[in-house]
Parts: C-alpha cells; sequence; structure tokens
C-alpha cells in the first residue's frame, strides 16, 4: 500500500481453473505502520499487480476477497496496474492514491482481461460515497482526519462522475461499491465484476454443502 514490494500469496484451485486473491494481501491496513497510516497515499496497486499474475496464469476465473484495507483509492491503483490510465486536466498521469481521486479529469481504458470472470467476495453493501460511503465509514479507522474525510469523499464523488462519463453507467450506488475503500466500485464499474457474499463463497470452495449432507 506504500509502493514498496511486499510478499503476496495467491491460491490456485481447481487444477488451477480459479485463483483466490485477497485484497489486504497488497493492500492491507496490517501492512502499514501506524504513523504512516493515511488514506491519502495509500494504493491498491499491488492487488493489480496480483489479478495481472492471476490472468497470466491461465486462469477462468480470479475471486477477489474485499475487507482490510488501508486503502481510499476507488480501485486507481488497481486498476493502472492493469493498465488503465488517469489523468489531470493537464493530461498528467496521476499518483494512484486517494488524494488523485479529486483530480481525475479524463480515464483511458486498459485492455480487456479476456474471457477471465472476476468474482468479488464482499459482505458489505455500502455505496461509494455519502454518509454511508467508504470514507465516511471506512476511513477512520485507516488513520482520516475529518478534514481527510471530507477531502476523500468528495474525490470519490468526483471520480464517480469522471467513471460515468467513462463507461456510460453510473455505478457508485451499488451495494458493495464503498468496499475496501472503493475498491468495490472498480470491480463493478471497470471490470464487470459479480459479486457474492464472502461466506458462501468460502463454504462453495469448502465443499460444506455436500459435507453437510453426509455428517450425521
Amino acid at each position: 500500500p506504500l509502493f514498496r514490494p511486499v510478499v503476496a500469496r495467491m491460491v490456485l484451485i481447481d487444477r488451477g481453473r480459479r485463483a483466490l486473491v485477497e485484497c489486504a494481501q497488497a493492500a492491507g491496513l496490517a501492512l502499514v505502520p501506524l504513523a504512516r497510516r493515511s488514506p491519502l497515499c495509500t494504493t491498491t496497486l499491488g492487488l493489480g499487480e496480483m489479478i495481472r499474475a492471476a490472468v497470466v496464469a491461465g486462469v477462468q476465473e480470479v475471486v477477489v476477497g474485499l475487507g482490510g484495507s488501508a486503502t481510499n483509492d476507488a480501485g486507481l491503483g488497481m486498476l493502472s496496474a492493469l493498465g488503465w490510465r488517469f489523468l489531470d486536466r493537464r493530461g498528467r498521469d496521476l499518483r494512484p492514491v486517494g488524494a488523485s481521486l479529486i483530480k481525475v479529469t479524463r480515464i483511458e481504458r486498459g485492455p480487456d482481461l479476456g474471457p477471465v470472470r472476476i468474482l468479488a467476495a464482499c459482505d458489505v453493501r455500502n455505496p461509494l460515497h455519502g454518509p454511508r460511503g467508504a470514507a465516511y465509514v471506512y476511513a477512520p479507522q485507516k488513520g482520516a482526519t475529518p478534514h481527510e474525510v471530507l477531502q476523500l469523499d468528495q474525490g470519490l464523488a468526483r471520480f464517480a462522475d469522471v467513471a460515468a462519463d467513462c463507461l456510460g453507467r453510473d455505478l457508485s450506488r451499488r451495494p458493495g461499491a464503498g468496499a475496501a475503500g472503493g475498491l468495490g466500485f472498480a470491480l463493478q464499474a471497470f471490470l464487470g465484476a459479480e459479486f457474492r457474499s464472502g461466506a458462501d463463497i468460502a463454504m462453495e470452495i469448502a465443499r460444506v454443502p455436500s459435507r453437510l449432507a453426509r455428517a450425521d
């Protein structure tokens, strides 16, 4: 989350057809020392690198676990790692952090991920911005001051408007858009991710229903 290399684990299951990737492995709050916690300055870039690695490995589906992030960048970092560009009014590339959201004026599309399906494991229903959004509800626990919360929320709203112009649809009010500092919004709006309960996905992968059926 601080643009430094970290070791993050990705799990391949179903004979390599499915990859399990966790946001907190590359952008987690536990990776940021207490004195350096500020969602204005952290990034989801590493998560994008993990997704790209999974795609290169030839998987058919990437399951992204949301939660525990140190970020509020609305997925700028993740999308940047996947080839999207976010530019200011002078056409300059922006650093993919929360503080840059308010400056985004143009978005350039990244390459298509092909037939790879993205599934987001998410158990929160917050929208991207507003009183119940990513900044007001979650940014304080990531180190944001009240003034920074307001700044981040304004940035999220601005980014949602620019994204709607680029994509032709506004998904900022969708349940889960505010998950992991707005990462949920990027997954839904830019990568077409399907959202499912993380608990349900975990039970499916562990084959809990079939095991329960055999239990006494």
